[in-house]
């Protein structure tokens, strides 16, 4: 297939943001950002969200649209504040060798964090200011303590996590693109797989019509770009689907995954298995002794432990129940990582507020997070003379602007 010798992620990246999948809001203010540039008091622009989502994707297709030349540098590439300043410093000023004006993408800014990280934040924070272009930057966590004078100086945009049907929809695009047969559920389940990650879930799709131009539930166990998922649904179906506790013992033998989310994966599908309340509360009781003993390796360094968590795991919540279960269960990764993602987010924003409040009232970011912030959020939403003054005295992103009415 012609299709295949490129990346199916670079054959179908977006010419336009109309072609954008599911951030309708996000691309609205990132084109409204470059449109407005000049009259922007904050000289960059910080986008993020998790990984696939389309931000580095979208910049291209604004850059585009504009006729904009896109200067694009991965953060990792450089870490101290003389390669930035030769790569970024001269070309923040410059024309385009054609009298074209530029976007200047810093991708994966997280590759900065490090700690052989050489002055390379400050570098950039540096940039911002005298830089003729805009600098957008991408990240998928830019709370970073590191990044904090960097956030100060920067507007910041949020790239939701993409719906599963959001995926399917692309997916389906490229497949009738491609002319690739495919089963609807089918496709939906690869879509769901991928977690909101669009550009993984490509990459899949392309893996599997390499082999068979088509996507059944039988292709998909030909996946190989998601080997840690499926080797855990398999184990699961060998704890899950047996009283033997042989077979039982060895479902974790072969999976890459660490114990904290082996756990979460017994945790999320549990209940959906095990209907009977006595199996459940036995099962759970041997997922809680796992999580005991798990806690003991971390206090004592005991690794000999390690022998019981996986028994306990594995013949231990085989043999909670009587008989297996016949009926068939649609097995899923555990959704509280990215609960705990989103909470991360919201948390970390309610910090970095908090952080500009410490500095003009002289206080620590403890304090005003307990004392000032949530009398501040109170009256953000009654009163919107007083929010307007107040996000032009602490400097307040239209990002955190926006949370701070919700």
């Amino acid at each position: 297939m012609g299709g295949n010798n490129i990346p199916w992620t670079k054959k179908y990246q977006p010419n336009s943001t109309a072609e954008i999948q599911g951030q309708d809001s996000a691309v609205k203010a990132l084109v409204e950002y470059v449109k407005t540039y000049k009259k922007q008091k904050k000289k960059a622009l910080i986008i993020y969200g998790p990984p696939g989502n389309g931000k580095t994707a979208s910049v291209h297709a604004v850059a585009n649209e504009f006729r904009y030349e896109i200067l694009e540098i991965n953060a990792s590439d450089f870490r101290n504040k003389d390669s930035i300043n030769q790569i970024v410093g001269g070309a923040s000023q410059q024309m385009s060798l054609f009298g074209k004006s530029k976007i200047i993408l810093v991708d994966e800014l997280d590759g900065l964090s490090g700690r052989e990280d050489r002055g390379g934040i400050s570098a950039i924070t540096k940039l911002l200011q005298t830089s003729a272009f805009p600098i957008i930057m991408t990240a998928n966590d830019p709370y970073h303590k590191k990044f904090s004078t960097l956030r100060k100086k920067s507007e910041m945009i949020e790239f939701k996590t993409l719906s599963y049907l959001s995926v399917y929809s692309y997916l389906k695009k490229i497949c009738k693109n491609e002319n690739i047969d495919f089963q609807e559920e089918a496709l939906k389940s690869l879509a769901r797989r991928a977690g909101g990650d669009l550009r993984g879930a490509i990459t899949d799709l392309q893996l599997i019509s390499a082999v068979e131009n088509k996507i059944s539930s039988e292709t998909l166990e030909t996946l190989s770009g998601r080997r840690q998922k499926e080797s855990m649904i398999s184990a699961l179906m060998k704890i899950f689907k047996t009283t033997d506790p042989l077979i039982a013992l060895q479902a974790l033998d072969n999976v890459d995954e660490n114990l904290d989310k082996v756990m979460l994966w017994i945790d999320e599908n549990l209940p959906k298995e095990y209907t009977k309340p006595e199996d459940l509360a036995s099962a759970y009781d041997k997922l809680s002794r796992a999580d005991v003993f798990k806690g003991r390796i971390r206090r004592w360094q005991h690794w000999r432990f390690l022998v019981y968590i996986n028994a306990l795991l594995t013949a231990g919540v085989a043999l909670s129940k009587d008989e297996k279960y016949k009926r068939f269960i649609n097995y899923t990764p555990t959704k509280r990582i990215l609960k705990l993602w989103i909470a991360k987010m919201r948390f970390a924003k309610r910090k970095a507020i908090a952080e500009k409040i410490a500095l003009n009232t002289h206080t620590s970011t403890r304090v005003a997070i307990k004392d000032t912030f949530p009398y501040i959020k109170a009256m953000f939403k009654k009163d919107k003379n007083f929010a307007k003054q107040l996000a032009e005295k602490l400097e307040l992103t239209k990002d955190e602007v926006e949370w701070l009415g919700k």
